[in-house]
């Protein structure tokens, strides 16, 4: 006996509402970590595996700061939140331009960290991130850091989206630890009562070409996100209004560098100088042009 046309258009129809409603919360959860936050973030050093009798860990890292999440795009498909640090004297606050996370629905295109300033492109089967959401982080120059596919959960009344990606060492570990080339991360990102939560636990991994990864340690990471009053930041809303248009320039720059789908190798120092050097202290590097070719000067051939 043949299923009726109407009941399979039915049964379609509630499908294809469900799939809208599960979108929708994803996507309230991803716009919930908008806002002004007093962040608290720990790290430390759980194991080591190192064969060195002399191998010191890191040491564990408590800071805090307030931070403004600024809801940049806000598309269907695509939401991006720039991070920006405010610091010193609360009546007359330091801006510091941080983190971006851009998280994009059943995204296909992937960067994914090697080791050593080394990204490599993959294209991913449509049907393996089918209902996924792909969090890609950048540097403060708007540079590369990891990316990775998930799906938002909501369930017993929580939100969350948890991934594990390689990464290149964070900024707390690359000026002082030489001795692993990787953070293999293990994310997850919630929604909570007090405002977000950015759960860690991470690996440190030696990688060399041609050799099986090893172990060297693992480290967790706690990072509360606890939402305070907007107007607490409101210096940092003042810098993004007076600062938007030059970095959405060097987003459109980077957006271009991404689009040529092929692997990804990044110059650490041209002119002895890191990029973020170049794009956050130097003048000069306000306009299309200068900012294009000083990206372009990083990109190795």
């Amino acid at each position: 006996m043949k299923t009726p046309l109407y009941i399979i258009i039915t049964l379609i129809s509630i499908a294809s509402m469900a799939q809208t409603s599960k979108k929708q919360q994803d996507r309230k959860a991803i716009k919930d970590m908008c806002g002004c936050y007093e962040v608290t973030f720990n790290f430390a050093e759980t194991f080591n595996y190192s064969q060195d009798s002399l191998y010191k860990p890191s040491k564990t890292k408590v800071d805090k700061a307030l931070e403004w999440a600024q809801l940049v795009t806000d598309e269907a498909d695509e939401i991006q939140i720039q991070h920006l640090l405010q610091v010193g004297n609360p009546a007359d606050p330091m801006i510091v331009k941080h983190w971006r996370q851009d998280w994009l629905f059943e995204n296909t295109d992937l960067y994914t960290y090697n080791a050593d300033n080394e990204w490599t492109f993959e294209k991913l089967p449509a049907n393996e991130v089918k209902g996924q959401w792909t969090q890609k982080v950048y540097q403060v120059d708007d540079s590369p850091r990891y990316e990775g596919s998930a799906s938002w959960v909501h369930v017993d009344g929580k939100s969350y989206w948890e991934n594990t990606t390689p990464a290149p060492l964070a900024r707390r570990e690359y000026t002082t630890r030489s001795d692993y080339n990787v953070l293999m991360r293990g994310n997850r990102q919630e929604i909570t009562k007090y405002g977000w939560l950015h759960d860690q636990d991470n690996s440190k991994i030696i990688r060399e070409s041609g050799k099986e990864d090893v172990l060297l340690a693992k480290e967790k990471g706690y990072n509360t996100y606890v939402k305070v009053d907007d107007i607490r930041c409101a210096a940092s809303q003042q810098w993004w209004k007076e600062n938007n248009q030059k970095w959405s320039l060097v987003r459109s720059k980077w957006d271009e560098v991404y689009s040529r789908d092929k692997n990804l190798v990044l110059e650490e120092r041209v002119d002895n100088k890191p990029l973020y050097k170049f794009l956050l202290e130097d003048e000069g590097f306000e306009e299309e042009a200068t900012i294009d070719a000083v990206i372009e000067s990083f990109v190795k051939k």
